[in-house]
């Protein structure tokens, strides 16, 4: 097998306050042509600073050592001429957020045929088009021409991570560099892009090199991996092997701390002897409109109801668009409520004076999915926990520090990180916080959205970790909204699925996730992929049947 990419002994390195720090250290590997070998790692392993001096745009300061050929050819110190030929010629990327990687004032036709022309100078403009229209079947976007003309916000997130992969494939690479390519995707769409990257693979001969910290993304994908740790490669092999009989303590443990569904060992929560009177949330026959008499009005949640009580976890899961979002906005008044009502320990939140609504809310904690958006980012870790505490209960001085340093040990955080800032932290520590600063009112109420889906794999177990174990202690019924099955058969209770704002079904989590009755749900649990290369190339056989039957 020819080798598309050759990685030998590449060392990066900083100079940050007269220290040098390694962000890659000796890291060697091959890609051979149609291959696909996924670089895996926690968030800081040197993984995507590997892919980025690849392709020659590694961050300013940074001094690399060693060898990267494309082929026969050393890109690695090669000047800007050399690596323009490269870039999108030999060697195209796509990125893990599309849609800031797409400009969102062209549309998507526009920037499709920036691409074709770079790659293809002297084209007309019909055969542009033509072009155009032909990556974009490759990549199997529906109605292409009509997509030709809409802009990257008028399109899903699966569809704009298809038109990158598209415009990636305008000069037909010999290498593709996806960098986290699905981590932001719904279980379906994930499994359809993962579909169509095979499928450009067997078809073309395109060697990928996949970068992801989704160990069920790489057993669906990945025929080799390379498993990386603080700047060096710990391991490598196929994925079978890799898989079913790791060498590295580091893979084992990554391996480990990856959530599978049926393989939780959590037993099922005492239900109480009575249930409560009033739910904690209590969603009737709620309707969610937006637009206008101009635009007219899209339905995102259609007669929807279902309760949480106290000290219960309802997972709320569905693909993107399907509501889920938009109920937990509703539950605390973000969200306008068209029909029907949402009730929190009895107080409506439409309806209530504004005393016993701001009551209501002090009862309410909430998560969301990026922490790094969601804390102030000139307010100390002290700060942000302590001005809930200051703001609304209007605590004494005297008693906020204590009570902060109790928040940040419930949360596994000690207190040498209350004078850090957001982005002196990690990933998982910044969601700590957050959770540390949701449940600093003591609330009756937790919404979570997607808390753990941009988090690496072993920091997602240690923050589902803190989160159950705070649960479990305080009491507090949750509402959690996510599209990762797995995460919820290791949480949660009771599980509700929508689709396209309704609810498909609904029951028991084991009930749910082990036997679906509605054909949506057996789909959403058809497309969630394990961490076993053989048990997945298995389920991708029967899901790709089930579609094509």
């Amino acid at each position: 097998m020819t080798d598309v990419l050759t990685v030998d002994q590449l060392t990066v390195t900083f100079d940050v306050d007269g220290d040098v720090v390694r962000a890659v250290d000796g890291a060697s590997f091959t890609v051979g042509r149609g291959e696909v070998v996924a670089v895996v790692g926690e968030s800081g392993s040197g993984k995507s600073m590997t892919a980025m001096t690849a392709m020659g745009i590694a961050p300013e300061g940074a001094r690399a050592t060693g060898s990267i050929r494309i082929g026969d050819l050393e890109v690695l110190g090669a000047d800007e001429q050399v690596l323009r030929e490269v870039r999108g010629r030999r060697v195209s990327m796509i990125f893990q957020d599309p849609s800031a990687a797409l400009n969102p004032v062209f549309t998507v036709g526009f920037q499709l045929a920036e691409a074709v022309r770079r790659a293809e100078g002297g084209l007309d403009r019909a055969a542009v088009r033509a072009r155009s229209l032909e990556l974009l079947r490759a990549v199997e976007v529906p109605e292409p021409e009509r997509r030709l003309g809409q802009y990257p916000h008028e399109l899903s997130g699966g569809q704009c991570q298809r038109v990158m992969i598209a415009m990636a494939l305008a000069a037909d690479p010999d290498l593709l560099i996806a960098d986290e390519p699905t981590t932001a995707l719904d279980v379906t769409v994930q499994a359809e892009v993962l579909d169509v990257l095979r499928a450009l693979r067997d078809r073309t001969g395109t060697a990928i090199l996949l970068i992801t910290h989704d160990m069920g993304v790489v057993a669906d994908i990945a025929d080799r991996v390379v498993v990386m740790r603080r700047g060096e490669v710990v391991e490598r092999g196929t994925a079978v092997g890799v898989f079913a009989d790791p060498a590295a303590e580091y893979t084992r443990e990554l391996l480990a701390a990856v959530p599978r569904m049926g393989a939780t060992n959590l037993e099922a929560r005492p239900t109480p002897a009575t249930e409560p009177a009033v739910p904690v949330l209590d969603v009737r026959h709620l309707v969610v409109e937006y637009g206008g008499a101009l635009r007219g009005h899209f339905r995102a949640v259609d007669d929807v109801s279902f309760t949480v009580g106290r000290g219960e976890i309802l997972g709320l899961v569905g693909e993107s668009g399907s509501g889920k979002t938009t109920i937990g906005r509703a539950a605390v008044g973000l969200a306008p409520i068209t029909d029907g009502s949402v009730l929190v320990e009895g107080t409506d939140v439409a309806g209530a004076r504004r005393a016993s609504r701001n009551t209501m809310r002090r009862r309410v904690g909430v998560v969301f999915q990026n922490p790094l958006r969601s804390l102030n980012p000139r307010y100390t870790v002290g700060q942000t926990v302590a001005e809930p505490l200051r703001q609304i209960l209007r605590m004494p001085s005297a008693e906020v520090g204590p009570r902060v340093e109790r928040l940040l040990a419930d949360v596994g955080l000690d207190g040498g990180f209350r004078e850090r800032y957001p982005h002196e932290l990690s990933g998982g520590q910044r969601q700590r916080v957050a959770i540390a600063r949701a449940v600093a009112l003591d609330p009756a109420l937790l919404i979570a959205d997607e808390p753990t889906s941009a988090l690496d794999v072993s920091v997602q177990a240690r923050v589902l970790d803190v989160f159950r174990e705070l649960q479990e202690r305080l009491g507090f019924a949750c509402l959690f909204v996510t599209h990762d099955l797995a995460v919820v058969d290791t949480l949660c209770d009771r599980v509700v699925v929508l689709h396209r704002g309704r609810i498909a079904e609904e029951g028991p989590r084991d009930a749910i996730l082990r036997a679906p009755q509605d054909p949506y749900t057996r789909r959403l649990v058809q497309a969630a992929p394990v961490p076993d290369p053989v048990e997945q190339a298995a389920r991708r056989s029967a899901r790709l049947a089930a579609l094509s039957g």
